[in-house]
């Protein structure tokens, strides 16, 4: 079955206080792990949202370089956090504070990943929407072959004007 592009609305749902998205995932990025909240915000039911790749609310506006910064990041064996647009099953949005984290087996070995959402600040959506647009733009002028590592050296071009880490910028906003 081929699966067709959800056009984006301009609908957003803005979280609750004290929303709490949760999902885990294999390896391989397939959602195992969804909970209540997550599926009320993704508008997809949990039978969509099992075995399916996480990207399943990835929103458009989002910077594939952001995505890679974050697979880099979870491969290091590091926990990441990030401002993410996401996309509903009807098109709309919501934003999110992500954390991102391996979990480890009994062995020790990374088995998957976990991941907890909370409601972003203003600030920070308002700090990144400028980069991610930036970021979006890069990745088009120079094609899709390109894209993620042209978008990282923007990035990273971006935190090293300002003398900051990633991790230090993401958590200040």
């Amino acid at each position: 079955m081929i699966e067709t592009k959800l056009a984006p609305a301009p609908v957003e749902r803005v979280m609750r206080e004290d929303d709490f998205l949760v999902s885990k995932t294999d390896l391989k990025g397939r959602i195992t792990y969804g909970n209540r909240i997550f599926i009320e915000y993704s508008g997809y039911s949990e039978a969509e949202l099992l075995g399916k790749q996480h990207n399943i609310v990835r929103h458009p506006d989002m910077p594939r370089g952001v995505f890679k910064f974050l697979w880099d990041t979870l491969e290091a064996r590091k926990e990441c956090f990030a401002y993410v647009k996401n996309q509903s099953k009807d098109g709309g949005f919501y934003w999110v504070f992500a954390n991102v984290t391996p979990s480890l087996n009994a062995d020790g070995s990374v088995e998957g990943y976990f991941s907890v959402r909370r409601k972003p600040r203003a600030s920070g959506i308002a700090a990144v929407t400028g980069l991610y647009r930036q970021m979006l733009a890069e990745e088009q002028r120079v094609g899709p072959r390109d894209a993620c590592a042209a978008s990282l050296a923007l990035l990273n071009a971006a935190l090293a004007q300002h003398g900051v880490s990633y991790e230090s910028f993401i958590l200040s906003i």
